[in-house]
């Protein structure tokens, strides 16, 4: 992955203020692929303490759309145009990571999954997956 690429995303990321309030951070950048992880905060919780939805939900998104850049030209940005999550388990544990795909890169339309896995102790579960399409603008 050229440099210029992990820069352009990485600047991306450290503007979007909705990351930094759940203390989000970029785990790696691949042609293709973007990982991030995010603790689960208090200010992130539903009312029985899991992960809420839609911090997997942000987390994925953000994941698989810095996936879809990966396989943009540079000046190119990416939007979401659809995305549908399946919530597979509860978020519980210390943290999440989400890994973001892409399935098919395209001029009009980048398909994209995420998998979302939260880590408590020593164990990883799936808690959710996410299919749908980045629109490059």
């Amino acid at each position: 992955m050229s440099t210029e690429i992990e820069k352009r995303i990485s600047d991306s990321f450290a503007s979007q203020s909705m990351m930094r309030t759940f203390n989000a951070e970029i785990v790696s950048i691949t042609k293709g692929e973007v990982v991030l992880r995010a603790p689960i905060l208090p200010l992130a919780r539903q009312q029985m303490g899991f992960g809420h939805a839609a911090l997997s939900f942000a987390l994925g998104d953000t994941a698989a759309g810095y996936a879809a850049l990966t396989t943009l030209a540079d000046g190119q940005e990416v939007v979401t145009a659809e995305i549908k999550i399946n919530l597979l388990a509860p978020a519980q544990g210390e943290y999440l990571i989400a890994t973001g795909r892409v399935i098919k890169p395209g001029r009009r339309l980048v398909i994209v999954s995420a998998t979302v896995t939260a880590f408590d102790g020593g164990e990883a579960r799936d808690v959710a997956v996410m299919q749908g399409s980045m629109m490059p603008v």
